[in-house]
């Protein structure tokens, strides 16, 4: 049977993409209600998620990149549920996240997210990396180019954002 899925036939991705959920794929003013589950409480109007097949299709000419979850879904749920949440074009795309359950949560949590993603560039070592996140928040100066930040509101589906992060990809995955 041959294997579609291009990131599991290749092992370690020697590009990878740090991806946030909250102000990247959807607004980032969600919260989780017991019984209920996650959802966007404001603004009105919007959905989890809703930006998911922009990313999608910004990512298709790339089968390669693989995904690192660098998002708070996995300190609050798991890595297995926070991956669950995204559509399968993605989620099989997910190699791992910055978050691993041997870790203080409550340590990892007070990191800057530039922190937290810079410490699993140092453990993963991939040849190449990007981030998108809605936090400025701890990214040295020279890691700018890695990094595509997004409004809090309208996440990944800004023009300037999306336009941003399709440049970003296509330099990266540039035979050399």
């Amino acid at each position: 049977m041959k294997n579609e899925n291009p990131i599991a036939g290749i092992g370690k991705p020697a590009v990878v993409l740090y991806l946030d959920f909250d102000g990247v794929l959807h607004p980032e003013d969600v919260w989780h209600k017991p019984g209920v589950g996650a959802y966007v409480r404001t603004p009105a109007g919007h959905s989890l998620f809703e930006h998911a097949e922009l990313l999608e299709t910004l990512l298709e000419p790339y089968p390669t990149v693989g995904i690192v979850l660098s998002t708070s879904w996995v300190v609050t749920l798991g890595y297995a549920r926070a991956r669950s949440y995204l559509p399968p074009r993605l989620k099989e795309r997910v190699v791992g996240a910055t978050y691993h359950s041997t870790m203080n949560p409550l340590e990892f949590r007070n990191l800057p997210r530039g922190e937290q993603v810079l410490g699993d560039v140092t453990r993963r070592r991939p040849k190449k990396w990007l981030a998108v996140d809605d936090t400025d928040d701890g990214w040295p100066s020279h890691f700018r180019e890695n990094v595509v930040i997004t409004d809090p509101v309208d996440g990944l589906s800004h023009q300037q954002c999306h336009s941003a992060l399709r440049a970003r990809l296509a330099l990266a995955m540039a035979p050399k």
